[in-house]
């Protein structure tokens, strides 16, 4: 009798863009909806840039956290706990007055928030790690990618509309929506009770918060990963994980890996900045936060999938590189584009495209790169060395723009900025093709794992 090979069933993609949304909905909201609430509370803005580096604080030494999730308790169990926690504490800021003298306990809030969210994010990472197949790993990257946007849309931009629209201070028009389009005048009765009952921003808080709950769902549709790294202690357990991150490290394809995101490749840097040059391009303050607010968010999220999707059908290191080149190209064109509204519209929709597959390439390499083992702490590891080459190409560009250049060089700021955004990345290129044939000989001869 033969025996019948099963073979090995996949989870489709789309589940881990929503195990990554709770991370997309404090960041958003934290970002958004409380630095909205607190400005038009009267809150300094340098308040308000302290509360957002609280906020980023515990994603930047998430890493730390790694060790922990993948040594303790099931991946399962740590993402519905802290999912848990990220929507109970999301929802529990909606009972707290936006307003300066509460601000140590928003701040508390908002730390243990992004603490939170950190570990489901982690989680995930451990999840999607085993749960995806080898010709999935691109589409994978893109879809969790996605699943970040597309929380930072929801716990920003909708969670403040809700929190404006549903208050004494904005015009209700939820509940007059529904009752223009229903004929249920019950409504906007039960809007205009909201708005005269319930304090600001709960509304929004809380329906931000049971998102992040509601996430846990797509734990039935994902398997537990195995657990062959823990041992019968929690010191030898985290041994093994060091372990498993070196045999990482020393891989062609680990450290081939590690490189390439210290490099400013597939960085989209200016992202942080198309809205800062617009008037260069007279861009209205509509547009500008059309293209690069829910419309740019959109565009994005849709470049993450089809990103992916294109990482699968082909080598995903090459593909990283390839869309980082395709930006600097696009950047290029814009800078020596008209400066109209219309240009800027066009140019920083196809930036926002493309750096959609920058994303997904990312998550392709590096899930390609970590395989499975102690899969939380080692994708973490190669996430955070890639937050290093946005800030310092993001520095680069903005130090470009205030330049006192020689005079055979344009002497148009976001000229020099948008040269800068295009040719660095391209230098990051050549030293890893370069780093790449000086290395090939020392794994000569080795086996395919170590390529």
């Amino acid at each position: 009798m033969t025996e019948r090979l099963i073979p090995e069933r996949s989870v489709h993609p789309v589940m881990f863009l929503l195990m990554f949304v709770p991370m997309g909905i404090s960041n958003g909201f934290v970002a958004v909806t409380l630095g909205f609430l607190l400005a038009a509370a009267g809150v300094g803005i340098d308040a308000i840039a302290v509360l957002g580096v609280w906020s980023l604080l515990p994603q930047v030494f998430k890493v730390i956290g790694g060790p922990l999730v993948d040594a303790t308790l099931t991946a399962k169990i740590w993402y519905f706990v802290s999912a848990l926690v990220t929507g109970l504490l999301i929802a529990s800021t909606g009972f707290v007055p936006t307003s300066a003298s509460h601000l140590p306990l928003i701040t508390t809030l908002v730390f243990v928030i992004s603490v939170a969210s950190a570990f489901s994010a982690l989680a995930a990472d451990s999840i999607m790690a085993h749960a995806t197949t080898e010709a999935e790993k691109g589409r994978a990257g893109g879809w969790s990618q996605a699943g970040n946007l597309g929380g930072s849309a929801i716990g920003g931009g909708v969670a403040l509309w809700l929190a404006q629209n549903l208050t004494p201070a904005g015009d209700l028009a939820g509940g007059q929506w529904l009752t223009r389009h229903t004929g249920m005048v019950w409504f906007s009765d039960a809007a205009t009770w909201m708005s005269h009952n319930i304090e600001g921003g709960l509304i929004g808080a809380c329906a931000a918060g049971l998102l992040c709950l509601l996430t846990s769902f797509a734990l039935f549709s994902v398997h537990e990963p195995p657990a062959d790294h823990r041992a019968g202690s929690f010191g030898q357990s985290l041994v093994n994980v060091g372990k498993d991150l070196w045999v990482l490290l020393k891989s062609r394809r680990g450290l081939l890996a590690f490189v390439a995101m210290c490099l400013p490749i597939s960085a989209a840097a200016m992202t942080q900045l198309w809205s800062a040059v617009a008037q260069d391009w007279h861009a209205s303050a509509n547009s500008v936060a059309l293209i690069n607010g829910v419309l740019g968010g959109v565009i994005t999220m849709v470049g993450c999938i089809v990103g992916g999707w294109v990482c699968d059908r082909m080598n995903r290191m090459v593909a990283f590189n390839l869309f980082s080149i395709i930006t600097s190209v696009l950047v290029l064109a814009t800078a020596f584009s008209p400066r109209t509204e219309a240009m800027y519209m066009f140019y920083v929709g196809l930036y926002m495209l493309i750096a959609g597959f920058c994303y997904a390439a990312f998550g392709a390499v590096v899930l390609e790169a970590i395989g499975k083992g102690a899969a939380a702490t080692k994708y973490n590891l190669l996430a955070g060395i890639a937050n290093a080459p946005i800030m310092y190409l993001s520095w680069l560009d903005g130090q470009a723009h205030v330049w006192h250049a020689p005079s055979w060089l344009p002497q148009d700021g976001s000229t020099l900025m948008l040269l800068t955004e295009a040719l660095v990345p391209v230098a990051g290129t050549t030293v890893l093709v370069v780093f790449y044939f000086l290395t090939k000989q020392l794994y000569k001869g080795k086996p395919v794992a170590a390529e």
